[in-house]
């Protein structure tokens, strides 16, 4: 027996079986050098893949699951909706360019509804990682999406699914658990991710179509998941920012439970910036103007763009204010210029950019997309080494809010890190993630931190709430 770190905890398991984590033969030999974590480059990932770090073709990775037959099956009804497939047919494919797009959306807005709809599980926003080489082989995000087919290969459902050889662009962090993997001869990665990369936004993972025998793709399409680490031979499958739903029910399949804390600001049928002003306490709602006031004093213009008010010159020079972020904030600059392109074209009006200009020339901007019922904040960045108090503020909180109210919207995710965002409004909410670990002692390990984790994460989430700058008695329920 054994001790193994998993996080700040320890549990007493049994060293792994060394074969667990290790590439099958479809892959190669593994590569993976104990300290390559550590040195982490770009330019190397691929090495994890494939030996040679020259571009090759990637592997086959097209994987049959084989046929299910489904309980009370092949009756129809006066719908089409009503219809029940007699057995459904899984398989794994290699891009997301061998689905069209009418497939893939048609799964993702009969899933949710028109209400939540989620705009980073389209087709568009999938397409555009992977065509502009950010989710790609050579970046270690290796496309695995799960497919369902009815008999007549009509698509049921789809997982946004990835074979990964990093932890990177995932918002949900294992690195102590690669660490503890490490530590005893086995390897974490490659690992299953069922996730939309470089995205923390909560969404469906699991996308079916609207019909009676949903529960029961849903079931095979889990399964799936978990055959697939065993047919790999990888060590985990990770399901990060499931809706809560998935969360629950993925329990009961074996899959360990984790959560976290991001700031979502809620739409009490405000009629405008200032209703919202007035459940404030005085103090933050005096704060809060004076902080808009800036904005004019330091001759900024603020404005909001859609669709074609979105121009190549706006994308240009958006990509240097994200470079600008993610270069001074020891980040890694996952997107490229090409990426926010091509979302531009495909994803039209859902796509919301702010800017602020001073004169005629642009100097911020921050990246929002549009749902269902969500605003989602994504991305911030502005001219090097220029300062403006109060413009990240203004473009990324308020100017959302005031979108959101426009649009008759419930809510803004303004994602996570940064308390600085309660005194605005925006409440802490839970996030969910899910994780299937193949080893039996690591599992137990890393359930047992897990647990500790989340009693400290509910703590925290109450502390936070307590710090809210709504007044006392003002009914708010966004989840906790």
């Amino acid at each position: 027996m054994a001790a193994v770190a998993v996080g700040c905890y320890c549990a007493i398991v049994l060293k792994p079986s060394p074969s667990i984590g290790q590439f099958p033969a479809l892959h190669g030999k593994p590569t993976y050098q104990q300290d390559h974590w550590h040195g982490f480059q770009r330019s190397r990932i691929s090495a994890l893949f494939w030996r040679t770090k020259k571009r090759v073709e990637s592997p086959d990775v097209g994987i049959s699951l084989g046929d299910f037959f489904l309980t009370g099956s092949g009756s129809e009804g006066s719908s089409k909706k009503s219809f029940v497939p007699k057995k459904i047919s899984l398989s794994t494919i290699s891009s997301i360019s061998e689905v069209s797009s009418e497939d893939w959306d048609a799964c993702v807005l009969d899933s949710g509804g028109p209400d939540k709809f989620n705009p980073f599980l389209t087709h568009g926003f999938l397409s555009s990682l992977e065509e502009s080489g950010c989710s790609v082989q050579e970046t270690g995000w290796l496309t695995m999406h799960l497919i369902a087919k009815d008999e007549v290969s009509n698509i049921l459902g789809v997982v946004p699914l990835y074979l990964k050889s990093h932890s990177f662009g995932e918002y949900v962090f294992d690195h102590s658990w690669a660490d503890a993997f490490y530590s005893y001869g086995s390897s974490y990665y490659p690992k299953l991710q069922c996730c939309v990369p470089f995205t923390p936004v909560t969404g469906q993972r699991i996308i079916i179509r609207n019909m009676p025998c949903k529960d029961e793709v849903f079931d095979i399409l889990v399964s799936a998941l978990k055959d697939l680490t065993m047919k790999l031979q990888v060590s985990s499958v990770h399901i990060t920012f499931p809706s809560k739903h998935e969360w629950c029910t993925m329990k009961e399949k074996g899959f360990l439970q984790r959560i976290g804390i991001q700031y979502h600001w809620k739409n009490r049928n405000y009629r405008n910036f200032n209703e919202f002003l007035m459940d404030l306490k005085q103090n933050k709602r005096k704060n809060i103007r004076q902080e808009r006031k800036k904005i004019s004093a330091q001759n900024l213009t603020m404005k909001r763009l859609r669709g074609y008010e979105i121009k190549a010159k706006h994308w240009d020079t958006f990509y240097k204010f994200y470079r600008n972020t993610t270069d001074n904030k020891w980040g890694q600059a996952y997107l490229t210029r090409d990426f926010f392109h091509n979302m531009g074209a495909k994803m039209g009006d859902r796509v919301l950019l702010v800017i602020a200009e001073e004169g005629d020339e642009m100097v911020a901007g921050a990246l929002n997309l549009i749902g269902g019922d969500t605003l989602y904040g994504r991305l911030w960045g502005c001219l090097p080494a220029s300062y403006y108090p109060s413009l990240h503020f203004e473009a990324c909180y308020y100017q959302a809010i005031e979108a959101a109210i426009d649009l008759n919207l419930d809510k803004v995710e303004a994602g996570a890190q940064g308390e600085h965002k309660i005194q605005r409004g925006y409440l802490p909410a839970t996030t969910y993630s899910c994780h299937y670990i193949a080893d039996e002692d690591f599992q137990k390990a890393i359930s047992n931190f897990l647990v500790r984790e989340m009693s400290q994460v509910r703590l925290a989430m109450k502390l936070l709430h307590d710090s809210s700058p709504f007044k006392d008695g003002t009914q708010l329920d966004i989840q906790a």
